[in-house]
């Protein structure tokens, strides 16, 4: 296969994810919460340690709507900004309690979702899924 048809396919598997990731996350958010900040709040909680300038590079915003979505996320005590002990102009957000609960509830959402859409599955074919979504992260999504 040459390296067109290749990205070929990698642009249609691109399409086909976000698809079925919206499928599965479409419900998983609370009302209280704007898809905006349903995705902010889904980057922190997969994430080790993000600056708002991270969050503003990964959702495609720019800072001041990234600050404005932060500081109504912070409103509704679900993160929480911690200065860095080197650089106090440096500032870590982080899941508080309440929106480390939230997040857990919708990851189990989303998790039954999966588990529903996989439940016919071989053994042989999770394997099979497991060793490919274990290569994509090796080779392309390090």
């Amino acid at each position: 296969m040459n390296k067109e048809d290749l990205f070929n396919k990698f642009v249609a598997f691109s399409s086909s994810f976000h698809r079925v990731t919206h499928e599965l996350t479409k419900e998983a958010r609370s009302n209280t919460i704007t898809p905006v900040q349903y995705s902010i709040l889904e980057y922190i909680a997969v994430s080790e340690s993000v600056t708002p300038s991270d969050i503003s590079d990964c959702q495609h915003m720019s800072m001041p709507n990234t600050s404005r979505e932060l500081k109504k996320l912070t409103e509704k005590n679900l993160i929480e900004r911690i200065a860095d002990t080197e650089d106090r102009r440096k500032h870590y957000i982080r899941l508080s309690k309440d929106g480390e609960m939230m997040m857990k509830e919708a990851f189990q959402y989303i998790e039954a979702k999966f588990l529903d859409r996989i439940k016919d599955a071989s053994k042989e074919d999770l394997e099979e899924i497991e060793q490919a979504l274990d290569l994509l992260q090796r080779k392309l999504f390090y």
